[in-house]
């Protein structure tokens, strides 16, 4: 697969994909271990020479010299937004099953640069891993942009990966191809506030029950469990806590919980008690917002915001006044919808109009 992307700087770049492991890597090889590659994210660094990584919003970034950086990732690692110093930011396909070589700017004017690089989709099927970058002959990584002091993190399901807000029709099927996490809420949010974000989500995943499954729940499937991991689906490594003590926490769950009429109300609101203490336990200063919205609607959205603010209120009177609520606006089809009726990229730019204007109230920023 090859594609050709054009971008304005001060002059006008070519970008392209190529491959492969076939070719021989040319250039100065910047292994993952470099102190001067800033990591944001979940990931295991089991092995420092291929750090892994499945959640959505996990971000490489750099500052670099030279004309021209190029990346080298796991064959099939997935999809990346990718932008060089103010360009516009654009997708960068690593689908094949040998190319692992993508190139992410050439004749680049001489000097300082700086990329900045997000996972944005949901990798646990193809389990990714970050192998390094190539610079040109000579050229050389510089000291990291420095990170926004503001920091939050995402609890959510397909809503907060952004499951298909690139296609344009309801009926579609999921498809890695029409998830791009960073034209979500989350990080459309993320970026109007001038902070810095980690995401814990994976889409048909619930409180006490993923989508679909049985009234009793499903206790191996859940966020309550997922939560504890650095990668989904891979409990060889327990996320230190430490490393990321975000400021504020905002968990969008319940929708999968309260799908195909299969419910147990009560279970729902215990399981969401019990996740909001295990939130707390390991972010004991942060505000948390429990978010609701914006696939539900009918009774099911009432008993979503009902269960919703008895567990906060039962929180607050427990003794923890700085968890707070937030509804979105439920989405009604007029700003189209994405695939599988999840929302549109226009649905995303709303709710987060509607979730930055909260935050910054709430958190003086």
């Amino acid at each position: 697969m090859k594609r050709i992307l054009l971008l304005t700087l001060t002059t006008l770049l070519t970008l392209s994909i190529e491959a492969s492991t076939t070719l021989a890597l040319k250039g100065a090889v910047i292994k993952p271990t470099d102190k001067n590659i800033q990591y944001v994210g979940r990931i295991c660094f089991d092995n420092p020479e291929r750090p892994r990584f499945t959640f959505p919003g996990t971000q490489i970034n750099v500052c670099f010299t030279g004309s021209s950086i190029r990346l080298w990732a796991k064959p099939k690692s997935g999809y990346f937004m990718a932008q060089v110093d103010a360009a516009e930011p654009f997708k960068v396909a690593l689908m094949g099953e040998r190319d692992s070589v993508v190139t992410l700017a050439t004749a680049l004017p001489q000097g300082r640069h700086t990329l900045r690089l997000m996972y944005v989709i949901e990798g646990y099927e193809l389990k990714p891993d970050f192998r390094g970058f190539i610079l040109d002959e000579g050229a050389s990584l510089l000291a990291p942009p420095t990170l926004p002091e503001r920091t939050i993190e995402f609890i959510g399901n397909s809503i907060t990966c952004g499951y298909g807000n690139e296609s344009i029709v309801c009926s579609d099927p999921f498809e890695y191809e029409t998830e791009n996490h960073y034209f979500t809420y989350a990080q459309m949010t993320t970026r109007n506030l001038n902070a810095r974000a980690h995401v814990v989500a994976r889409s048909g995943i619930g409180v006490y029950r993923s989508y679909g499954g049985p009234k009793e729940g499903t206790p191996e499937n859940v966020m309550t469990t997922e939560y504890e991991y650095t990668n989904l689906y891979d409990r060889s490594e327990r996320w230190d806590f430490s490393r990321y003590q975000p400021q504020l926490v905002c968990i969008n769950l319940g929708t999968n919980d309260l799908s195909t009429n299969n419910y147990d109300e009560t279970l729902l609101k215990t399981a969401y008690q019990r996740f909001l203490n295990q939130v707390r336990s390991h972010n004991p200063k942060a505000k948390i917002v429990m978010l609701c919205g914006s696939m539900l609607n009918g009774k099911e959205l009432d008993i979503a915001k009902r269960i919703q603010n008895d567990v906060v209120d039962e929180a607050r009177r427990q003794g923890d006044k700085q968890v707070y609520r937030f509804d979105f606006t439920p989405q009604h089809g007029d700003l189209g919808y994405g695939a599988s009726w999840h929302p549109s990229l226009e649905q995303h730019k709303k709710m987060a109009v509607e979730l930055t204007a909260y935050l910054k109230s709430l958190m003086k920023w």
